[in-house]
């Protein structure tokens, strides 16, 4: 089995004829009555659990991977990071890519402690990539390029991001005439060239939100062979048409502009149709739709 996490996003990619990327947010606030979330529940991490599951069973072989939003486990205590450490197992044994929202990022031994937690088939929360943030120097990400070096994961380096106020720093003009995330994305290249795999596509990517279209296409003409993994499609308020403008045309006939992957969450996990089903099997039917729908937008806007 290849190794190199680039090459694996391309192959599950063209298997799946998808390149959506499934948010796993489980906000409380937003999940379904169906599920009886209640926050004083003594059993709300199994509850949470059986919402996060019979999300993935709907999602199995539709989705090329899966996102988890490690912040939303976090908040449920020592249980919630049980369950998302069965969450990211459960979606490996379905073949489904695991790229874990943690946006991690420290110096030296801590790096390398927060690699040796998310990176690697024996993890703790065993991930096939991760979100780094390299705003503390490139010296902080060298252990996580080494990890995933070493054990066949990816990086998703944050470069410029979904949220308006990304802009505060991410678009800082420099001296030189460019701006901050250009500055690093010129750093990132020779990295990015390093890793890259047989298939064309490198194991390190960065986050180029769709919100920010024209930022994603100056990204992606300095890093050609980087994955993209793009927020800010949906219920953040960008375009399909966005969302997809800095993604590498497939050099084979499969028809999908597909080396990334367009994350969606909310507005695939939230439609308000699903407050109102009588049982899971239906709210799963909803979810169902809501996957096939996002899917042929996304393919619809490449042919």
């Amino acid at each position: 089995m290849n190794n190199h996490f680039g090459d694996r996003l391309v192959t599950k990619i063209r298997d799946s004829k998808s390149f959506l990327c499934l948010g796993v947010d489980p906000h409380l606030d937003l999940i379904p009555k169906i599920f009886d979330i209640t926050t004083n529940s003594s059993n709300i991490v199994g509850q949470v659990e059986k919402f996060c599951f019979s999300l993935l069973d709907v999602a199995n072989e539709l989705v090329p991977a899966i996102k988890p939003q490690i912040a939303l486990f976090e908040q449920l205590g020592p249980d919630g990071m049980k369950l998302l450490s069965s969450l990211c197992k459960y979606a490996q044994s379905k073949k489904i890519l695991v790229i874990m929202d943690a946006k991690r990022g420290d110096i030296g031994s801590t790096s390398q402690a927060y690699a040796n937690a998310y990176l690697g088939k024996d993890a703790p929360f065993p991930s096939d990539a991760l979100t780094v943030n390299p705003w503390l120097g490139i010296d902080s990400l060298e252990p996580f390029f080494k990890k995933s070096s070493t054990t066949g994961g990816g990086l998703f380096i944050l470069a410029h991001t979904s949220n308006k106020g990304s802009k505060d720093i991410q678009e800082l003009p420099l001296s030189t005439g460019i701006k901050c995330y250009e500055y690093l994305a010129n750093i990132l290249k020779p990295i990015v060239e390093k890793y890259k795999g047989k298939l064309g596509l490198s194991s390190i990517g960065v986050v180029a939100g769709a919100t920010f279209k024209g930022d994603a296409i100056s990204l992606r003409q300095t890093l050609p062979s980087a994955p993209f993994l793009v927020p800010g499609y949906g219920a953040q308020g960008a375009s399909v048409q966005d969302a997809c403008a800095a993604l590498i045309p497939d050099a084979t006939e499969s028809g999908l502009k597909n080396f990334g992957l367009v994350n969606a969450s909310r507005s695939i996990l939230f439609p308000e149709e699903g407050n109102f089903a009588d049982s899971i099997e239906e709210w799963q039917e909803i979810i169902l739709t809501k996957i096939n729908t996002t899917n042929n937008e996304l393919k619809d806007i490449n042919y």
